[in-house]
């Protein structure tokens, strides 16, 4: 089912291109859910998971299985659908289904992702191998950082499995790529969730917030020759832009007391002014030093990580979490597995927090 407007996702991305000169990455940028958006980011993207020189990513994968097996216990001698959330490459929805299948043969899987092609190459990932009927499976191509249409998708939801409990999933730590992640998270809790249903959420946590763990964050991302690839791959998509990997800058810092905020842009350092043509054909100057903004993500505190969740109106069922080998001296980087309910609604403007200090001003 498509529930874009795919000319309206043209004219917000051809929109956030003509943003004012900023030499910090605040003006043009790519948000989120284009980065993944297109042929060439979701090929870019499934090889930046499996990259050597990415071993977050990469590791976050390979343990999710033991970690879902560890928090799903809490939802023994139930039977839940699964609605995925941004299927990603479909290996972790594929050690969902393979769960919650046993002894639920009527489950209906639900994939949503905003770029068809990353949705078409999860569900086949996520349904390899397992026995499930294609008329249970209902593949969905929406933003659901909207409103509208997350209000849409629950109305969905409901029409196909009726009162029965479900569970949603957002992993592979999207949250974090969001500007506002509280006020997403709150959406989402309040406006999916009924008392019977819960909610898997999956984020980068770090045990050390202050400069050298922010250090330490940006150089795991720089490090991956195929996350570069990844983070570049659509401008280079959606703009007549020369990419240049020298002009992609990797810069980190503490936001407040809750996470490392790491963002990536792309800076002209030609010296010169250049011009580039957007999707519909218009052309908008991109004069010497200014940037794009290519993508933001995080790695939360566990303070942080408590805040945002009681801010945004959602209840700990459960939690485990993944530490990643981390030579000596280095920060303690991992992946927080959570299992939420709904909880009161959130304190009002409870989200709303001051702009974080900008790793390149």
């Amino acid at each position: 089912m498509v529930g874009e407007d795919q000319s309206q996702k043209f004219s917000q991305l051809t929109g956030e291109l003509r943003a004012p000169f900023s030499r910090t990455g605040d003006g043009k940028r790519i948000s989120s859910g284009f980065s993944y958006w297109g042929v060439e980011s979701t090929v870019a993207w499934v090889h930046a998971c499996s990259d050597l020189f990415y071993p977050v990513m990469r590791e976050s994968i390979e343990s999710f299985t033991r970690r879902w097996q560890r928090i799903g216990t809490a939802l023994e001698g139930q039977r839940h659908h699964y609605v995925s959330l941004g299927t990603g490459t479909g290996h972790k929805d594929h050690a969902v289904l393979e769960r919650l299948r046993r002894g639920h043969p009527e489950l209906r899987y639900i994939p949503v992702d905003v770029s068809p092609e990353m949705l078409r190459l999860g569900q086949r990932e996520a349904l390899r191998n397992l026995d499930i009927p294609a008329g249970s499976v209902v593949p969905v191509q929406l933003d659901f950082s909207s409103a509208r249409n997350v209000l849409g998708l629950r109305r969905l939801v409901e029409r196909l499995v009726g009162e029965e409990p479900v569970i949603y999933s957002l992993l592979g730590n999207t949250l974090a790529n969001f500007e506002d992640d509280t006020a997403l998270l709150a959406l989402l809790m309040g406006q999916l969730l009924r008392p019977q249903d819960r909610f898997m959420l999956e984020v980068a946590s770090t045990e050390q917030l202050d400069e050298a763990g922010a250090r330490a964050a940006a150089r795991e991302y720089r490090a991956s020759p195929r996350f570069g690839e990844f983070v570049t791959s659509a401008v280079m998509q959606y703009t007549d832009l020369r990419i240049d990997m020298d002009s992609v800058s990797f810069g980190a810092v503490v936001e407040e007391d809750r996470s490392l905020l790491v963002k990536v842009v792309y800076r002209n350092r030609t010296g010169g002014q250049l011009r580039l043509t957007l999707p519909d054909r218009s052309s908008i100057e991109f004069p010497d030093e200014d940037t794009i903004r290519l993508l933001i993500t995080r790695k939360y505190s566990p303070a942080g990580l408590e805040k945002m969740l009681a801010d945004a109106g959602a209840v700990e069922v459960g939690r485990t979490r993944s530490g990643f080998n981390a030579a000596i001296g280095e920060p303690s980087f991992g992946m927080d597995l959570v299992l939420l309910q709904a909880g009161p609604p959130p304190a009002p403007n409870g989200s709303h927090r001051p702009p974080a200090p900008n790793p390149f001003g």
